[in-house]
C-alpha cells in the first residue's frame, strides 16, 4: 500500500516514513555513486505520487551524495560536511513526504537525502534496542515546532522503528514519526472544550521522556509539555487505557535502555464541565470512545502491516533454508544451525550475530573414506565466452548446470560447486553408497550425452560455434575430509588427495570423453562392470603424481534402469546405447532426446535460425516504436523501391554523415513491451527465408563464408548491446530539454535511439561478404570480372550490396519490407545505412582509409575543440568503425578463437596461391604481416573503440585481447604457419 494511502486511511497527514540503509565504513566511498544513480528514480516517483510541482533535476540538484551531518544538530557549524562518525552510519534514503524544510526545492527549501540519521541520540537508542531484539521499539522523539511563530518551542512526538532483517543481520531500518498533536486535532470534535489528554510511559530510566500532555479545545489540540497537566480534583473521573505494549523480552534489551508500554489517559476539566451544564453532556462519553477506537485502530493498523512483514520475512526464511539445502548437505545443515545458535551474540548495530558468529565449538568436518568425485569441464568455454555478451554466457552456465542439477538429483549424486566453468560432484558423502563408482559414472555419462544436447539447441540463441562445445570429464575414487570453513560466506568444502587428482584427470582428458583413474576402474571391475572401462593407450603424466595409468569410460554401455533409489542396484550391461565418445559422432548429438528435429539440422541450419532471432527482435522494436505493422500491397513505395540503388555504382551512394532519426521518449517506452510484438506468419516466413538463402548465396570458402558472416553478426551484437551513456567531453552539448536529457542517458549519438538503426547494422554484417570469390578486390581487378568491369574498385563489398539488396526487393519479401520501413524516410536511410556500412569493411583501399581516419581525427581526436562535429557525424564515423572492429573480431577474442580463423584465412589465400589467383606465396610473408595488421590496423582500431567513450568495457576487452595476441603471435606464429603449411598439405593428397 502506498503511503500516501495509508496517511488517508489512518487520517495522519504529517507522519515521516523514512527508509534507513546500512553503510559500513568501507562502503562509503560507493555510496555517492549509489544516490546519484539511483535517487532520480524514487524521486520522480514520489514527485508523481505527492502531486509536487518539483522537478527532479531540482531536487538533484539539492542532494548531497556523501553521507553527511545533520543541520538539525547542536553543532550547524558542521551541517552538510561528511560524517565523522564510525560505521556504520544510517543515511537517509528514501523519505516519505519527499520535500522537507520550507515546502521543498519547489520552493527554496532543502532535502534530507544522505543525512546521518545515527548523529540523533534519541533516534540513535532506539536503533541499538531493535538490532539487539530484532522486533520493532517506540520512544518519544523531541523535535521543533516549525509552525510559524513557534520557532523556539519545541513538541514531543512517537517514533517507531521496525529493522530490516536478512540473513540474520540487521541492514536498515524503517524509521516512522507520529505527530501525536494531529492525531487528537484531527478528532475534530466542535462543541467540545476542555479535555486533557495524558500518555504515560513506562520507563524510569534518567533522561527518559516519562509523560506528556495535550488538551483538545474543539477542533484543535495543542501539546502542554512534557509533565502531567490534569487537574488532580478530577482524578477520579480519569479513564485509562493500554494502548502500545510491544511484549519485547527485556533480558535482550541493553543495559540503560527502555521500550515503553503506552498508557492513554483522559481528565475533563472546568471548561467540559460548563459544557455539561449547558447542553452536551453525551459528548464527553462520544469524544472519549473515538480517543480510544481510534488510538486502537492505528496501533492495530500497525500491528497488521508489522505482522505482514514478518510472514514475508518467514517466507523469505523459508527460501533461504531451501538455498541451504541446496548448498549444504541436509545433515551438515543441521549440524550448522545448531553451531550457529550457540555462537556467540553482538549487539554491534550490523553484525547482530557478531563477526564470529558460527565459530564457537568444534568445526563441522569428517572423514568420508569410501567417495567417487567428478569434475566436468566445459572445453572451449574461454574463448568462447570471449565472443559473447555477459548475459549469454550465464544463459549458457545456467542452462547446463541447471540440467546437470536434475541428473545429481536422480542420481543421488551431491553437487560440491561450480568453479566457473567446472562442476564438481561426489558421491558417497554424507550419506554412503556402496556403489558410489558407479554412481558417478553414470551421472558422468549423463551429463556429456546432455552437454551436445543443449549447446546444439543453444546455437540458435547464442550464436556461431556454440555448438562445438565439449565436455571434459575427470573421475577418481578415494577417501575425502569435507566439512564447512564457518565464517563469510560459508560454504561445504572437500579437501584431500582425491579432489586433486580428479581435478588433474579431468584436464589431462578430452573432448566428450570420460577419464576415469585405476582406482575407479577397479571398483568397477570389482562390482561386475568390467565392460565400462576400456584402458588408455599409455600413461598420462600427472602433475604431482608423474605418469599414471588410466582408462576411458565406455559409454557405450546399456541405458540402465533408473530405480527409486539410483545407484542402490546394479546395473545390465549392452552394447546398444549409441556412442558419443568420440567428437566427431558427438556432432552429431545422438541418444534417447526428444529433440531429434534440432539434431537433425547442420550448422548452417542453426546459424540461420540464430540470424533470424538476432533480426526478429530488432523488427518487434520497429514495429513497437512506430505503434504498428503497415500493410503496403498498395504499392506507395513501389516507386522509390524500384528506382532506389539504381546509379552506376553502391559507392557513389557513399556519404560522409548520415542523418539519423532523433531520440523520441514516446518510442522507448513503446519498445520495453517489444517482445510480445506478432510480425505476422507471412513476415516471419519471409525473414526465415531472406537469411537461408543469403546462406546459400555465400561460397564454401574457408574465411569468406556464411559462418564467419555470423560471427561477426554476433560481435556487431554484443557491442550494440555494450553501447553506454557519454559525458560531455565527447561533444555533447548540454541538453536544454527532457528528451535530449533522456536521449544522453542511454543513446550514444543516437545510434540506440532508432531500431532500425541497429537493424540496419546487423543485416549489413549478415550480407557483407555475400558472393565473395575468396580472392582480394585487386585480384578481381586484374581478373577482370564482370563485377570488377562494372565496380572498379571495392568490387566484393559493392557486389554484396548490389545481390542482397535485389533480393530483398524481390515481391517474396514484400511483408518483410513493411516491417522494416513504412515511410520512404525510413527507407532511404535504411539503404545509407547498409551502404555505408557494407563500405566499411573495404579497408585495403587506401582512398578511402585516408577519408575515414581524417573524418575521425575531425569528430574525435580533440572533441573539446570541437563541439560543432554533429552527433551524426560522429555516429556514422562509430558504425564504421563498429563495422570494422566485428570484421576482424577474432582478432581481439581469444587466442584460441583468434587462431583457428587465422588459420581458416590462411587457407584460403594459400590455397588462391595454388591455384593461380596469387601473385606471390603468402606463407612467406605470413608471419611478418600479421604483426604489421595488429601494429598498423588491428590495436590503433581497439583504441579508437576506447578512445570514442561509446563501447563500455568492451572497448577495453577488445584492446586487451588484440594486445595479448599480438604477443602471442609474436612467440608462436612461426611454428603455426609451418603446421599451417603441413595441414594444407594433408588435406590435398586425401
Amino acid at each position: 500500500m502506498k503511503t500516501d494511502k495509508i496517511a488517508a486511511l489512518i487520517g495522519w497527514e504529517s507522519f515521516v516514513l523514512i527508509i534507513l540503509p546500512a553503510v559500513r565504513d568501507e562502503e562509503k566511498d560507493r555510496w555517492p555513486s549509489f544516490v546519484l544513480e539511483k535517487a532520480p528514480l524514487w524521486y520522480q516517483e514520489s514527485i508523481d505520487n505527492e502531486g509536487h510541482n518539483a522537478t527532479v533535476e531540482e531536487c538533484m540538484n539539492l542532494t548531497i551524495p556523501f553521507v553527511h551531518h545533520s543541520h538539525y544538530t547542536d553543532n550547524p557549524e558542521n551541517a552538510f560536511l561528511p560524517t565523522t562518525m564510525p560505521g556504520p552510519v544510517m543515511p537517509i534514503w528514501q523519505r516519505y513526504p519527499l520535500l522537507v524544510g520550507n515546502d521543498g526545492p519547489d520552493k527554496g527549501g532543502n532535502l534530507s537525502v544522505s543525512i546521518d540519521f545515527k548523529e540523533k541520540s534519541d533516534v540513535a537508542n532506539l536503533f541499538k534496542i531493535s538490532n539487539s531484539t530484532l522486533r520493532p521499539s517506540i520512544g518519544f522523539l523531541r523535535i521543533r515546532d516549525l509552525r510559524p511563530g513557534f520557532d523556539d518551542k519545541r513538541v514531543v512526538d512517537s517514533q517507531i522503528v521496525q529493522p530490516i532483517i536478512e540473513n540474520g543481520k540487521t541492514v536498515g531500518m524503517l524509521w516512522l514519526r507520529l505527530p501525536w498533536r494531529e492525531f487528537f486535532q484531527n478528532l475534530n470534535v466542535d462543541g467540545i472544550f476542555g479535555i486533557t489528554v495524558v500518555i504515560r510511559s513506562s520507563c524510569v530510566i534518567d533522561d527518559a521522556i516519562r509523560v506528556l500532555s495535550f488538551t483538545i479545545v474543539g477542533s484543535q489540540a495543542e501539546f502542554l509539555g512534557e509533565f502531567d497537566a490534569h487537574d488532580p480534583k478530577y482524578d477520579d473521573q480519569v479513564v485509562s487505557k493500554v494502548v502500545l505494549d510491544l511484549k519485547l523480552d527485556l533480558e535482550q534489551i541493553p543495559e540503560g535502555l527502555c521500550v515503553p508500554t503506552l498508557t492513554l489517559e483522559l481528565y475533563p476539566t472546568d471548561e467540559l464541565a460548563a459544557t455539561f451544564q449547558t447542553s452536551k453532556p453525551t459528548l464527553y462519553t462520544t469524544v472519549v470512545v473515538a480517543i480510544f477506537a481510534f488510538t486502537s485502530f492505528v496501533f492495530l493498523l500497525y500491528d497488521y502491516y508489522v505482522a505482514r512483514r514478518q510472514r514475508k520475512f518467514m517466507e523469505r526464511i523459508v527460501k533461504q533454508d531451501q538455498i541451504v539445502s541446496n548448498v549444504f548437505p541436509t545433515a551438515i545443515r543441521d549440524r550448522l544451525y545448531e553451531s550457529g545458535q550457540k555462537g556467540s551474540k553482538d549487539d554491534a548495530l550490523f553484525d547482530p550475530l557478531g563477526g564470529g558468529a558460527g565459530t564457537a565449538g568444534s568445526p563441522l568436518a569428517d572423514l568420508f573414506p569410501e567417495t567417487t568425485i567428478v569434475f566436468a569441464d566445459i572445453a572451449g568455454f574461454t574463448a568462447w565466452s570471449s565472443a559473447r555478451e555477459p548475459a549469454q554466457v550465464f544463459i549458457l552456465l545456467e542452462t547446463i548446470y541447471g540440467a546437470f542439477d536434475k541428473h545429481a538429483y536422480r542420481r543421488s549424486v551431491f553437487k560440491v560447486e561450480t568453479v566457473g566453468d567446472c562442476y564438481v560432484a561426489v558421491a558417497g558423502l554424507p550419506d554412503p553408497d556402496k556403489n558410489h563408482a558407479a554412481t558417478v559414472c553414470r551421472f558422468a555419462r549423463d551429463c556429456v550425452k546432455t552437454m551436445k544436447e543443449i549447446t546444439v539447441k543453444l546455437e540458435m540463441t547464442l550464436g556461431p560455434d556454440t555448438s562445438d562445445l565439449d565436455l571434459r570429464v575427470g573421475i577418481h575414487s578415494g577417501q575425502v575430509t569435507a566439512g564447512v570453513i564457518r565464517g563469510e560466506r560459508s560454504r561445504f568444502q572437500l579437501f584431500g588427495d582425491t579432489m586433486n587428482t580428479a581435478a588433474r584427470l579431468e584436464s589431462t582428458s578430452e573432448r566428450n570423453r570420460i577419464q576415469v583413474s585405476h582406482v575407479t576402474a577397479d571398483l568397477l571391475v570389482a562390482s561386475g562392470l568390467s565392460a565400462w572401462v576400456i584402458p588408455r593407450k599409455g600413461k598420462v603424466l600427472v602433475k604431482g603424481k608423474g605418469e599414471i595409468r588410466t582408462f576411458w569410460l565406455n559409454t557405450k554401455a546399456a541405458k540402465v534402469s533408473n530405480p527409486s533409489k539410483p545407484g542402490n542396484e546394479m546395473p545390465t550391461v549392452s552394447e546398444t546405447q549409441t556412442d558419443f565418445s568420440d567428437s566427431s559422432s558427438a556432432k552429431g548429438a545422438s541418444g534417447d532426446s526428444d529433440d531429434d528435429d534440432f539434431k537433425a539440422m547442420t550448422k548452417t541450419e542453426r546459424l540461420v535460425e540464430y540470424n533470424v532471432e538476432v533480426l526478429t527482435s530488432l523488427l518487434q522494436q520497429i514495429i513497437a516504436s512506430r505503434g504498428t505493422v503497415v500493410d503496403r500491397t498498395d504499392g506507395s513505395l513501389s516507386n522509390i523501391e524500384a528506382t532506389i540503388g539504381t546509379g552506376d555504382t553502391v559507392l557513389e551512394e557513399f556519404v560522409p554523415i548520415i542523418q539519423l532519426k532523433r531520440f523520441d521518449a514516446g518510442d522507448l517506452s513503446k519498445r520495453h513491451e517489444a517482445s510480445s510484438i506478432d510480425i505476422g506468419e507471412k513476415a516471419k516466413t519471409q525473414l526465415r527465408n531472406f537469411p537461408s538463402n543469403v546462406a546459400s548465396m555465400y561460397p564454401n570458402n574457408p574465411f569468406h563464408n556464411f559462418e564467419h558472416a555470423s560471427h561477426v553478426t554476433a560481435s556487431v551484437k554484443k557491442l550494440l548491446a555494450r553501447i553506454v551513456n557519454v559525458d560531455y567531453g565527447n561533444g555533447l552539448s548540454t541538453p536544454s530539454e527532457s528528451v535530449d536529457l533522456v536521449d544522453m542517458a542511454g543513446h550514444s549519438y543516437g545510434i540506440t535511439s532508432d531500431p532500425l538503426t541497429q537493424f540496419s547494422v546487423l543485416f549489413s554484417a549478415i550480407i557483407h561478404d555475400l558472393d565473395h570469390p575468396g580472392v582480394p578486390n585487386a585480384q578481381l581487378v586484374k581478373e577482370n570480372t564482370r563485377s570488377a568491369q562494372i565496380f572498379k574498385k571495392s568490387v566484393a563489398e559493392q557486389n554484396s550490396v548490389e545481390l542482397a539488396w535485389a533480393m530483398l526487393m524481390g515481391k517474396e519479401y514484400d511483408a518483410l519490407r513493411s516491417c522494416i520501413y513504412n515511410t520512404e524516410e525510413d527507407l532511404r536511410r535504411f539503404r545509407q545505412l547498409v551502404v555505408n556500412t557494407v563500405m566499411a569493411t573495404d579497408i585495403v583501399d587506401k582512398e578511402l582509409q585516408t577519408l575515414r581516419k581524417a573524418r575521425w581525427e575531425s569528430a574525435f581526436a580533440d572533441t573539446l575543440g570541437h563541439h560543432e562535429t554533429s552527433d551524426d557525424c560522429r555516429a556514422t564515423i562509430v558504425i564504421e568503425h563498429l563495422i570494422q572492429a566485428s570484421d576482424v573480431s577474432h582478432t581481439m577474442q581469444h587466442w584460441h578463437i583468434y587462431k583457428a580463423w587465422n588459420k581458416k584465412f590462411f587457407m584460403e589465400c594459400y590455397g588462391a596461391y595454388k591455384a593461380g589467383r596469387a601473385d606471390s606465396d603468402p606463407s612467406t610473408n605470413w608471419y611478418k604481416g600479421e604483426i604489421g595488421f595488429f601494429d598498423f590496423y588491428v590495436i590503433p582500431l581497439a583504441k579508437k573503440l576506447e578512445s570514442c567513450g561509446v563501447f563500455g568495457v568492451s572497448s577495453h576487452e577488445y584492446l586487451s585481447y588484440a594486445t595479448s595476441n599480438r604477443a602471442e603471435w609474436a612467440r608462436e606464429g612461426e611454428k603455426l604457419v609451418q603446421q599451417y603449411l603441413a595441414k594444407y598439405e594433408e588435406r590435398n593428397k586425401q
